[in-house]
């Protein structure tokens, strides 16, 4: 099995962030909903605050991941297009292991 290297780690630590994040947010915009049935009036208005300060935090996260992520995102496209048929060989061969493994079934 190979070993992960430093940036597909920080990768998987930014997914898994953002991933955790975006569920937070997810499990928190139920539960305002869930308890904005029976409000009205000024409790309402409370509540659009809440969820408008919600929907700017997940905003600042994406926007934080899609910044931290832009640095693999270059060197991915600058390594394939100095090395277009590495990669198609790479994109082929990987395509013939999955096609392998899932006719196997």
């Amino acid at each position: 099995m190979a070993r992960k290297t430093p940036v597909q780690t920080a990768a998987d630590q930014i997914k898994d962030q953002a991933f955790s994040e975006l569920q937070a947010l997810i499990e928190e915009s139920d539960k305002l909903l869930k308890s904005s049935a029976s409000l009205v009036g000024e409790e309402a208005d409370t509540l659009r605050g809440q969820v408008a300060q919600k929907l700017q935090l997940a905003l600042e996260s994406v926007s934080s991941v899609r910044e931290r992520t832009k640095p693999a995102v270059e060197a991915t496209e600058s390594y394939i297009g100095g090395h277009p048929w590495q990669t198609v060989a790479i994109s082929a061969g990987f395509g013939l292991v999955v096609g392998l493994l899932l006719g196997r079934r």
